[in-house]
């Protein structure tokens, strides 16, 4: 599955005609007729969003910019659109009025509409406008009708005492009921022709444009610090990540950080079987677990850092992390260097990759425990462009978490970027090998008058299960490259040293070619090479 949030084409109407009918089938399948589209299209191409799942139009929010001192609190729905007609529509119109959102009644579990307002949220800011305005529907109020008048109805939504699918909804995303309308939509039955006025103000509005109010440098991190315990089974070890996911989404997080190897919990299962047998039985779910975690990933619009989990491919056992993308899409990075521990126990092999991924929150670079102190790897990452390293950790004993601490700081000075640390506390004892853990998670930053002065943005207590939320910025890294105290990348010594990859990263990991034997043996890992 894949989804993407856009600007409505008049090549889309075909779709949007057909989800309109199905959206309003239960008050006579009304949809807006193509010129109407087309004149929004013409008039206000921006303010007009969709979202697409697997290149068909399911989602669609219409909007036009008004000037609402010309309008005034009680305007209804027909005057509001200059009689349907969109002449209301002000290029210079401080507030952007929603006329139209919409989901598909087969898609409405992805919580598209969210994304909708997001887009709609971003281009107030981006155009320095006031905020949100729009008429509310409010469908299950006919079923209260004879108890309760629509202000107490309001009310009881706002409290979760009463569910309704359009107010709940807007409520959720931030908006405010300014008052009830009567008469706003005429032959809206299931609100008796009620509605609610609705705002959401613009925290980053500014009388003058002399600079931008907002900025999207400023990317929300959700770090997991996992409680090591045994579950019954694997859909309850994955609801405490949708637990976390739904956490962090209300919070309007980016990414949500998972710690390497979350899920081995589910080997008490075989904790009788050898090691190596236990941890092959563990990757036979990883699959599914990957799949599970797309799905919360689109459903909660965060980016998720999937820990790291078993995988056997051809044969050969990997340390897998993956990147979930809130689009629907993924990547996989593989651990490559593997614990003597990790060799011993479970016959692990290592990756050959080293790559940045791209996000919707820049370039990310991905790192397993024990690969953040290898400082090289990092390096490289920084030469592609990385702005955060995000490092799944799993450590038993304090002082192997002190190395992953101590290197990731130094990565975060030496490579001018943000590392987030996730690690996994508490025990296991019917799981061989995975018995004790340690953890302190955290995000560590530069070391520079922009940063905290010891260099540490945010850290959880030890040893306890929690999340941490915290924003990095990205518009700082950019100025400590061009004027931090000491400029690290800028100064380092290419004329006489320089790291090298033997071996170029594809860009689509799932079709990269397994080497031969002999394929391996002429191939080494990164190296530094001095003149």
């Amino acid at each position: 599955m894949h989804i993407q949030t856009r600007t409505l084409q008049k090549s889309d109407y075909a779709d949007l005609k057909e989800s309109m009918i199905e959206v309003y089938s239960g008050i006579g399948g009304d949809y807006w007729e193509k010129n109407l589209i087309d004149k929004l299209l013409k008039i206000f191409p921006e303010g007009q969003f969709c979202v697409e799942v697997d290149g068909k139009v399911v989602a669609c929010s219409l909007a036009i910019r008004v000037k609402y001192s010309d309008f005034g609190d009680n305007h209804t729905y027909e005057e509001i659109t200059g009689n349907y007609s969109f002449d209301t529509h002000n290029p210079k119109g401080n507030w952007l009025y929603g006329i139209e959102l919409f989901v598909h009644p087969e898609y409405r579990d992805l919580r598209l509409g969210r994304r909708l307002y997001d887009a709609r949220k971003e281009l107030c800011e981006s155009l320095n406008l006031k905020g949100i305005m729009a008429g509310g529907r409010i469908p299950n109020y006919v079923r209260y009708a004879g108890e309760m008048s629509p202000r107490e109805f309001i009310a009881k939504v706002k409290q979760k005492e009463i569910y309704d699918p359009t107010l709940t909804f807007q409520l959720s995303n931030d908006f405010h009921v300014k008052k009830v309308l009567r008469g706003y939509l005429p032959g809206d039955s299931e609100s008796l022709e009620y509605a609610t006025l609705l705002e959401w103000n613009n925290i980053y509005y500014v009388d003058e444009k002399k600079k931008k109010p907002h900025t999207n440098d400023i990317i929300r991190l959700g770090v997991v610090q996992w409680q090591m315990r045994l579950f019954p089974n694997m859909k309850s070890l994955l609801e405490q990540v949708e637990f976390f996911a739904d956490s962090v989404s209300d919070y309007k997080a980016d990414f949500l950080v998972l710690p390497e190897f979350f899920n081995t919990p589910l080997m008490a299962d075989y904790n009788d079987l050898p090691g190596p047998v236990a941890i092959r039985k563990l990757a036979e779910v990883t699959h599914e677990v990957r799949q599970r975690l797309s799905e919360l990933a689109i459903s909660y619009n965060v980016n998720i850092v999937g820990g790291s989990m078993p995988l056997i491919d051809e044969g050969k056992l990997y340390n897998v992390a993956y990147l979930c993308r809130r689009d629907g899409s993924f990547e996989e990075y593989r651990k490559i260097h593997i614990t003597p521990n990790e060799v011993r126990h479970y016959g692990m092999v290592g990756g050959n990759e080293i790559r940045t991924f791209d996000t919707d929150c820049g370039k990310i670079g991905l790192l397993i425990c024990y690969d953040v102190e290898f400082p090289e790897l990092s390096r490289i990452l920084a030469d592609q462009g990385m702005q955060i390293l995000f490092v799944p950790f799993l450590t038993d004993t304090q002082n192997g978490y002190n190395r992953v601490r101590h290197c990731a700081m130094a990565r975060a000075i030496e490579n001018e970027c943000y590392v987030a640390i996730s690690g996994c506390v508490g025990n296991l004892p019917r799981v061989a090998n995975m018995d004790i853990h340690y953890a302190q998670s955290a995000v560590f930053t530069p070391s520079d008058f922009q940063f905290p002065n010891n260099a540490i943005k945010a850290e959880s207590t030890p040893n306890t299960e929690m999340v941490l939320i915290t924003d990095v910025d990205l518009s700082l890294l950019t100025e400590l490259h061009e004027q931090g105290s000491v400029q690290i990348l800028k100064d380092r010594r290419t004329d006489l040293y320089d790291i090298t990859m033997k071996r170029q990263a594809r860009s689509k990991p799932e079709k990269k070619k397994e080497l031969s034997a002999e394929e391996e043996q002429k191939v080494l890992p990164p190296v530094i090479v001095v003149e």
